[in-house]
């Protein structure tokens, strides 16, 4: 019996994202890595596709089409567009059976409240889930990166989602000092879309200014090439180019690239002595798509006077420690919250 239900429901850990979603199954490592945008017809609500397929749609869909990201600043924004997309992506992975229900690991904002939590396991169960623990993203980076969190030693952990970043000091298990903060690779976007349109007055797009982010965006002053894309002329409508220097996407992002770094000195303002020199001493570490944003290391290091490094893989570091904390639950039951 307990083989012929491992056919149907392998326990899995997901990592819940504003941006992407990521799902690891127990045995087999992640095997889903695909954006959190549900597009379906406002009209008949209708799912005309989820994931990958559905980041296509953003900005080009016609009246009766919406193209969406269910969550918001890394909770849940639209319960009922979450659990379609859920359940899109389960059935993905595998055959959901009424009878045999996978537990599952879900990753959550540290600052989440308590209506906020039960959203995320509301929509978890609604799709035949079984038991549901959360982990908080900062802790589960710290575990993906290989640290041994048992131990007695303070580790600064900063987390740089789509919706938000997670800065943490963990130790012994458990989170010594954390604050969420609502600044992170959107509104990094964001600041290059009103700044293109300040300065230039040119309109351009979210998934255009995602990749402008990308290729040449920068937090210090590193090499890079400029960059040239098209938008929408904002005075006659018609299709306009411009390259910028790669001075000028950083100072489009200055303000939100400023208030991580405000966040990390506040974390190590407000965090023990006796922690701030293991951090001193094993340094500062970044996850999350956002710590891939070229010089961020580089500035906060500066700023800091405290070694900055980008862990390895550190799109997948949370689903991965996640998925570790899943694969060895008794091991890690401290670091599952209520």
């Amino acid at each position: 019996m307990f083989k012929f239900s491992s056919l149907f429901s392998k326990n899995m850990a997901m990592d819940l994202g504003t941006a992407n979603t990521l799902i690891y199954v127990k045995g087999s490592g992640v095997v889903l890595n695909e954006p959190s945008v549900v597009a379906y017809n406002k009209d008949s609500k209708k799912i005309l596709a989820v994931g990958t397929d559905a980041k296509k749609y953003i900005g080009k869909t016609p009246r009766h089409i919406k193209a969406q990201r269910p969550l918001k600043d890394g909770v849940i924004a639209d319960f009922v567009i979450t659990q379609a997309m859920i359940r899109h992506f389960f059935l993905k992975i595998q055959k959901m059976s009424r009878f045999f229900k996978p537990n599952v690991v879900i990753c959550v904002p540290s600052g989440i409240t308590q209506v906020e939590k039960k959203a995320v396991i509301d929509a978890a169960e609604e799709v035949g889930c079984g038991k549901v623990y959360l982990i908080e993203e900062p802790m589960a980076a710290a575990i993906g990166a290989g640290f041994d969190i048992s131990k007695n030693r303070g580790r600064l952990i900063i987390d740089i989602g789509g919706g938000t970043t997670e800065v943490a000091v963990i130790t012994m298990s458990s989170v010594a000092y954390c604050q969420s903060i609502r600044v992170a690779g959107d509104e990094f976007n964001e600041s290059i879309i009103r700044y293109l349109l300040q300065k230039h007055q040119i309109y351009i797009g979210e998934n255009t200014a995602e990749k402008c982010k990308i290729e040449a965006g920068s937090a210090f002053d590193v090499p890079i090439e400029p960059y040239t894309l098209i938008g929408k002329d904002a005075v006659t409508n018609n299709p306009k180019e411009i390259t910028l220097a790669p001075e000028e996407i950083r100072a489009a992002i200055e303000n939100p690239t400023r208030a991580v770094v405000e966040a990390v000195k506040r974390a190590l303002e407000k965090t023990p002595d006796a922690l701030v020199t293991d951090i001193y001493d094993e340094g500062i570490f970044m996850a999350g798509g956002g710590s891939l944003l070229k010089g961020l290391d580089k500035l906060i290091e500066s700023e800091t006077k405290i070694k900055c490094t980008v862990t390895d893989d550190p799109l997948l570091a949370i689903v991965k420690g996640s998925g570790i904390a899943l694969e060895n639950l008794k091991e890690y039951k401290k670091v599952f919250i209520n």
